[in-house]
């Protein structure tokens, strides 16, 4: 059996799924949060994984949850040791032939699925300051993981590493090149393991060749970013040197004047890390309406309450703005993909995305797109210029595709 350890550590929280990558699919998944904190939160998932030809009901996966302290990153990696011993499925069965670890942060430096060695750790480490609230956490992960699994390689996939190929047009800020140089202030872009996994999935679901293909995938959850895809390649994205530039998000604002930064410090007497905290913990639809989830938004909207109403109109108006921008910059689009949280279940936000688009031959079907259903699946018209498609993203299965590339 081939089975790969996905890990995604944060700074007070490490995300685990142990991956059959014979058939792709998880066989047990975990969490455990509020790290360093006096009370951790461990969620376990056992995934009942069906015979061929057998149904698998959701029912049949077992969640174990419990309460304890989780002092720091190699004790958490020890409660998740624990975990699989206790509930399963063993590892002794089921052994890691390699461990992927997902990093935020590559800069400039990462552009591949990148094995973990001691210099690649210290560049991992270094580029935390791309990165302080991310690659911290990716590192204290790391170093865990492969103090309990030394002789398994382990492997970095990065959220940049997609977006390496953006063209300097694309990358580049219009400041002073040394300034910028210096402190390596550029367009790096996010989401990038979930771009590439779902431009992929879209181009097998239309039949049709990837380098062939003009695409745009949005991806929409509390973090939201679209990316243009030509022929596989990211040439544009909406999130910069940092997550916070682009889409309105969940609690970021995406994208501002950068004048208001002074202006708060200057006026408001706001120091840096007030701003910092402002415009990415207390911005975006919590900002606007005091609510983060967009049912509870869109139930507002239902509702007739004026700020949930604004904040769903600016949200639409910035992906308009960017679907429009990026056509253009592709020159025409042939696939339009929906992934993540809001973009995978909120039909109304797909629907009012590209309502104005009607002038391209864009048709959104009403049917299909308000219809739920598991997988990916087609929302456009039989008769639309464009195939709109929602694709559900599976990050954790392209880690572990791109761990497994390298053992």
């Amino acid at each position: 059996m081939s089975i790969v350890l996905v890990i995604n550590s944060g700074s007070s929280s490490l995300k685990y799924s142990l991956m059959d990558m014979a058939r792709e699919v998880p066989l047990a998944e975990g969490l455990i949060e509020r790290i360093g904190q006096e009370t951790g939160e461990i969620s376990h998932t056992v995934r009942r994984v069906a015979d061929a030809g057998e149904p698998a009901p959701a029912m049949l996966d077992a969640t174990h949850r419990t309460q304890r302290p989780v002092a720091d990153h190699d004790e958490a990696v020890q409660v998740m040791l624990h975990q699989f011993s206790e509930h399963g499925p063993q590892l002794g069965e089921h052994p890691p032939v390699a461990v992927g670890h997902r990093v935020v942060h590559g800069g400039a430096r990462f552009f591949a699925p990148t094995l973990i060695d001691d210099l690649v750790e210290i560049n991992i480490e270094d580029l935390s300051v791309l990165a302080p609230l991310h690659n911290p956490g990716a590192v204290a992960g790391i170093r865990a993981g492969r103090r309990a699994f030394p002789s398994v390689p382990h492997v970095a996939v990065f959220d940049t590493a997609f977006h390496q190929t953006l063209p300097p047009a694309a990358y580049t800020y219009a400041i002073d090149r040394k300034i910028a140089e210096r402190h390596r202030i550029r367009r790096y872009g996010f989401h990038g393991t979930s771009h590439k996994y779902v431009s992929e999935q879209a181009a097998a679901f239309v039949d049709r060749p990837l380098d062939e293909l003009k695409q745009i995938v949005f991806h929409l959850g509390n973090g939201a970013s679209v990316t243009a895809v030509d022929g596989g390649r990211s040439v544009e994205t909406s999130m910069g040197m940092t997550p916070l530039e682009g889409l309105v998000m969940g609690t970021r604002s995406g994208d501002i004047d950068p004048a208001v930064v002074l202006h708060l410090g200057r006026v408001a007497e706001l120091a840096g890390s007030e701003i910092d905290t402002l415009l990415n913990k207390q911005s975006g639809m919590l900002g606007l309406a005091g609510r983060i989830d967009m049912r509870d938004i869109l139930a507002g909207v239902e509702a007739g309450e004026e700020a949930a109403t604004l904040a769903f109109d600016v949200y639409i108006h910035r992906l308009r703005a960017y679907a429009g921008a990026y056509i253009a910059q592709l020159g025409g689009v042939d696939v339009i993909s929906f992934t993540a949280g809001v973009g995978e279940n909120a039909a109304r936000v797909r629907a009012e995305a590209l309502a104005t688009l009607g002038f391209l031959g864009i048709r959104i079907d009403h049917d299909r797109n308000e219809r739920r259903e598991p997988g990916i699946r087609r929302i456009s018209t039989d008769a639309s210029t464009v195939d709109v498609l929602v694709v559900p993203t599976d990050e954790e299965l392209e880690i572990a595709r791109q761990a497994l590339s390298l053992t």
